[in-house]
């Protein structure tokens, strides 16, 4: 016999994370995919730069639900409960202090890997991703894209 509860509870976690699941999926096969391929080939190459795009695009996913930058537009809001000036800086600034030891992580296994080598390529392209993740958060600090807002400007 099946248990409800557990649909139930497969159904809520579906319908509050089908996006990451279904980005996570996509960081899986395209890994599957370049453990099975020649890295060599295109389609080895290929995958090798969509686990970096991926894996990426799963991280800030999952990071922008919970973390925040002071000053970032593109940030989720920011609700004080800090206690003291410490905890206040790191909530204030826990997403780009994730995307740094993000980009120090991957940078320390990439030094530890030839970049020749079938890991080192990837491993290459997974820092130079979290590299770009970093930079942009940082840069929505003072820089801004019209329109990308929801508000609408006064002015138009």
């Amino acid at each position: 016999m099946q248990n409800p509860t557990f649909f139930r509870h497969v159904r809520k976690l579906w319908e509050s994370h089908s996006l990451s699941l279904v980005v996570l999926g996509f960081v899986a096969l395209w890994i599957f995919l370049y453990v099975e391929s020649d890295p060599s080939s295109h389609p080895g190459a290929f995958y090798g730069n969509a686990i970096a795009d991926w894996t990426g695009t799963f991280i800030i996913l999952l990071v922008t639900k919970y973390l925040h930058e002071r000053g970032s537009t593109e940030s989720r809001p920011f609700k004080d409960k800090a206690k003291t000036p410490l905890t206040r800086f790191l909530a204030e600034h826990s997403l780009s202090l994730f995307l740094l030891f993000c980009v120090l992580a991957a940078g320390e296994i990439f030094l530890t890997l030839d970049p020749n080598s079938r890991w080192g390529a990837v491993a290459g392209n997974v820092l130079s991703q979290f590299v770009q993740l970093l930079g942009l958060v940082l840069l929505t600090k003072k820089l801004f894209e019209k329109n990308t807002n929801k508000k609408k400007d006064s002015h138009e």
